[in-house]
């Protein structure tokens, strides 16, 4: 995300890289470098011409401690400004009540309904809530179905009324219904027009009226970059929403919307979309967002996405395993697995500090994995457990039965057989790597 920006902004820092010390012209020439980046990266003029201002002003009123560079204190100044302009902090939903009631607005083709469901997966995952949405979009033939759909793959039960055309009455049956079943949070889902145009105002603000939600968030596809800004200003002056959501933000997108939503509407950026799977939703926080713009990667976001997915005694079975090196290829498809629940591998590199560079014209596949997983699954449950006694002839019946060639296969078992060792090396070591003798 933000490739193109990264690098544009990247560039026009690099100009102070070197100088001696910090002065107007060559703060003038920075700022002026990074300001082009931002109106390419759709940000509007008067933002960008305010945003620079303030890193100017921000630079030629400090001074240069001996022992960081004019370059280094520059970024510095413009990952200050850069998280003040999105927002500072990360703000939370308002979830409480019985039940709490979300509404959820947007333009149709944003992913409202796709956000819907993500965002009750991940309030019943993450913070243990009973969920109910509620098919409010009576207009679009294919939402209540693609609602209920998307609920039975998180098993979130959906309610809707065949018929009935009326969005404020189904809605107030749904909250009727959850109070009975004890559910904690209901999310409506609304209907959204091609365009913003008064009926779809008129409806959306009565059931804000009617339904008195604890949080309304307004949904935005960000590749649609200042249109988005737009869109949600004029939302926002009529039905005064309390967050945002931003949509498809994995994609090939600009990064205008992220930046200077925020600042238009004066609402917080709440959830980012970062993919299709249902636990692609993360919460926005602005200074991390900021990291990654400049190119500083995103370890804490990485590490959270970790914990999420290695539990504790996992992680000591597979300590104890390694060892006693019985650490096997069943171990190693268990891994696989949890790393792919992470997230896409571009995302994840990307939250590594300067991988982003390094990967910002390299193709990488989320199918980076599927010739380990055929080789592996060509294997016998005994040769999955036991990685030694991999002869010629076994070999032989793997490579042909993965599709793979002998050499690929042998590649990827000294791989294996060089990370085993490793990781081994560092269990036994409480976690250190250990320094090799020269």
């Amino acid at each position: 995300m933000f490739e193109n920006l990264s690098s544009k902004i990247e560039k026009a820092l690099h100009t102070l890289r070197g100088k001696g010390s910090i002065t107007d012209i060559n703060v003038a020439e920075t700022v002026k470098e990074v300001r082009k980046a931002l109106l390419d990266a759709d940000v509007s003029y008067p933002i960008a011409k305010e945003f620079t201002d303030k890193v100017k002003a921000e630079a030629m009123g400090r001074s240069v401690i001996t022992s960081i560079e004019p370059g280094q204190l520059m970024v510095k100044i413009v990952h200050e400004e850069l998280t003040k302009l999105m927002g500072s902090e990360a703000v939370d939903i308002n979830v409480k009540g019985q039940p709490a009631v979300v509404l959820i607005a947007g333009l149709q083709g944003s992913g409202k309904t796709t956000f819907s469901a993500k965002l009750a997966h991940l309030l019943k995952t993450k913070r243990g809530k009973n969920v109910m949405l509620v098919a409010g979009d009576v207009y679009r033939p294919a939402a209540i179905s693609q609602l209920k759909t998307l609920g039975e793959q998180i098993a979130v039960p959906v309610y809707s009324e065949e018929g009935n055309r009326n969005p404020v009455q189904i809605a107030k049956n749904a909250i009727k219904e959850a109070k009975m079943k004890g559910v904690n949070v209901v999310i409506v889902d609304t209907a959204g027009r091609l365009a913003v145009d008064e009926e779809m105002m008129n409806e959306i603000a009565a059931l804000k009226s009617e339904l008195q939600p604890q949080e309304t968030l307004f949904v935005v596809d960000s590749m649609t970059g200042q249109d988005a800004v737009n869109t949600a200003k004029a939302f926002n002056d009529r039905i005064d929403f309390d967050g945002v959501v931003l949509t498809k933000l994995d994609g090939d997108t600009r990064g205008g919307a992220a930046l200077t939503i925020r600042y238009t509407v004066q609402k917080p950026i709440k959830f980012v979309g970062i993919g299709e799977k249902m636990d692609a939703l993360d919460v926005f926080h602005p200074d991390r967002m900021a990291n990654r713009i400049l190119g500083m990667g995103d370890v804490v976001s990485l590490v959270e996405r970790a914990q999420e997915q290695f539990d504790e005694q996992e992680a000591r079975r597979i300590q104890k395993k390694l060892i006693h090196n019985e650490y096997n290829f069943d171990d190693f498809l268990t891994q696989v697995a949890q790393i792919k629940k992470m997230g896409s591998m571009k995302d994840l590199m990307g939250m590594i500090p300067g991988m982003d560079k390094l990967t910002r014209n390299v193709e990488i596949s989320d199918d980076a994995f599927v010739p380990i997983e055929a080789m592996i699954g060509s294997m016998t449950p005994y040769e999955r457990q036991h990685p030694s006694c991999l002869n010629g002839s076994r070999k032989q019946r793997i490579a042909a039965g993965s599709g793979r060639t002998i050499q690929e296969l042998n590649r990827f078992l000294k791989q294996f057989e060089d990370t085993r060792k490793m990781m081994r090396m560092v269990s036994k070591n409480g976690g250190k790597v250990p320094m090799r003798r020269r």
